[in-house]
């Protein structure tokens, strides 16, 4: 079951990577408008601070969980997946600015591939760490008391 996990943890995530240099190779990834900016330099400063409460763990392609204990400090405190929700509304922040179909396709995988994501990591710390479960309960995989 975890291999299967972990191999749907790195397509999801190449997903992403596709998603994103779809959206950058269309010019529709950045934006000179200030709202764009704004909302992209709060999803930059939220990933920022979600890696620092992560601390120095290293970043795997495949959902595995580290060693070190259950996060639920920082911006885990409020939703479960920050760096995810960060890269989410980056893209979509650019997807707004330069409104196409080919732009909310691109989304849309984007979206996919990060919930794919968030799915199997949430498996996967559910089985190293149990007391994920009851975190799960009272936080949001990524819009605080929404989703």
């Amino acid at each position: 079951m975890a291999v299967m996990l972990k191999a749907v943890s790195i397509a999801s995530f190449a997903l992403m990577v596709i998603a994103i240099l779809g959206l950058l190779a269309s010019d529709s990834l950045f934006s000179p408008s200030p709202a764009v900016i704004g909302v992209q330099c709060a999803a930059a400063a939220l990933m920022i601070w979600a890696r620092i409460t992560f601390g120095r763990r290293s970043f795997h392609a495949a959902a595995n969980p580290t060693e070190g204990g259950l996060v639920t400090t920082g911006p885990y405190r409020f939703i479960r997946h920050p760096i995810y929700t960060a890269v989410c509304l980056f893209g979509w922040a650019g997807i707004v600015a330069h409104y196409s179909l080919r732009a909310v396709a691109l989304g849309l995988l984007l979206f996919l591939g990060a919930l794919g994501r968030m799915l199997c990591e949430e498996q996967l710390v559910t089985q190293k760490y149990p007391a994920y479960r009851v975190y799960a309960r009272t936080t949001r995989r990524m819009l605080p008391y929404i989703f």
